[in-house]
């Protein structure tokens, strides 16, 4: 008899499944095409789209594009070798189209760095780009009905001082011009895209600008404050914070941010962003802080003060008024809670 391991996620599966079983029978006997899906964003898709097909008996399926679905199979073994998902190997930039109907697609790929190399804002530029009108193309070849566009906040830029919380119709704050800027201007034209073939081609594209979240699977690259904290937490060092701590940010978790982007692609305008993160902000050294009180024992925290070079504005918060009023969509998951089940995922994958 096979030992089946239970799914670390349970909880979390489930709260989902319950603010989304409505929308699921669209997908009865369906196929959804993913790209990005072996990430962040991409695994909690995967483990979400499993869970409902499963207990509902959807019978519906999904197609994954991975540049290395032999890395996938090692990361999360239990989606890779699941019935309903599939790896299609290949890049963005120009993978061979799948034969068959797909009634839905997400867009998720991000911009891959290369090894050991500085980022380079034409090569960003042209990979994100290439990628997108690949995967519109094939929207248009394939008769998608929907797709999702998963895109960002950075789109905003720096707010004026006087907008606490950023609205979807602040045009930002970016001068064209300024390729130190690429990257926030490219997702700007990447929704343009996808606006403009979804009225050529007559199919319905949703966009979510996602600001920031914490959970399992994020990735502990270093590229993010929160993962740094994850590593100082489970090594039971001081909780470091490298600048000064007062930039605000809001932590939306990955549980409650999956539902958002189910119902966005489900049920949500088509060709109008909507925000999607929380409303409550928090300051990087308070965030630090909660890491610290959840560490069992407590830890320290250790302000650097040092001054960092980048292009994150000091105060981003998504105005969400316009996912509540319209798709019902809120915050259910406190941040307290959502650092504890995030410690308590990645000391389990350490144990494994």
């Amino acid at each position: 008899m096979t030992n089946v391991v239970p799914n670390p996620l349970a909880d979390d599966l489930n709260h989902i499944l319950t603010h989304t079983r409505d929308l699921w029978e669209e997908m009865r006997g369906q196929r959804i095409f993913i790209t990005g899906g072996t990430g962040f964003f991409g695994c909690w898709l995967l483990e979400s789209f499993v869970w409902a097909n499963d207990r509902l008996k959807l019978d519906a399926s999904s197609l994954v594009l991975s540049r290395n679905p032999q890395a996938f199979e090692k990361k999360a073994p239990h989606l890779y070798h699941h019935p309903a998902i599939r790896l299609h190997k290949g890049d963005v930039q120009d993978f061979d189209y799948p034969p068959g109907r797909f009634s839905h697609l997400i867009h998720g790929a991000v911009y891959q760095q290369p090894a050991g190399n500085k980022p380079g804002n034409f090569s960003l530029a042209n990979e994100m780009l290439t990628g997108t009108r690949r995967v519109l193309d094939f929207c248009a070849g394939a008769n998608i009905g929907k797709m999702l566009l998963i895109s960002t906040g950075a789109v905003y830029g720096k707010a004026p001082d006087q907008m606490k919380k950023i609205p979807e119709d602040f045009l930002g704050s970016f001068d064209p011009t300024d390729s130190a800027r690429t990257y926030h201007h490219v997702r700007r034209m990447m929704e343009s895209l996808s606006v403009l073939y979804a009225q050529e081609y007559d199919f319905e594209a949703k966009i979510a600008r996602c600001f920031s979240f914490i959970g399992p699977y994020l990735p502990l690259n270093g590229r993010f404050a929160v993962s740094d904290f994850i590593l100082d937490a489970l090594s039971e060092r001081s909780i470091t914070v490298k600048g000064d701590g007062k930039s605000v940010r809001t932590y939306l978790y990955m549980a409650d941010l999956v539902i958002w982007l189910w119902r966005i692609l489900f049920i949500g305008d088509a060709c109008k962003p909507y925000n999607v993160g929380s409303e409550l902000p928090v300051s990087i050294r308070q965030m630090a802080e909660a890491f610290a009180e959840a560490s069992n024992p407590p830890l320290h925290v250790s302000i650097l003060n040092h001054d960092i070079s980048g292009v994150a504005p000091n105060h981003h918060v998504p105005d969400t008024e316009k996912a509540r009023l319209e798709l019902g969509l809120q915050q259910h998951i406190p941040l307290a809670v959502a650092i504890q089940k995030t410690l308590k995922w990645f000391g389990w994958l350490e144990c494994r």
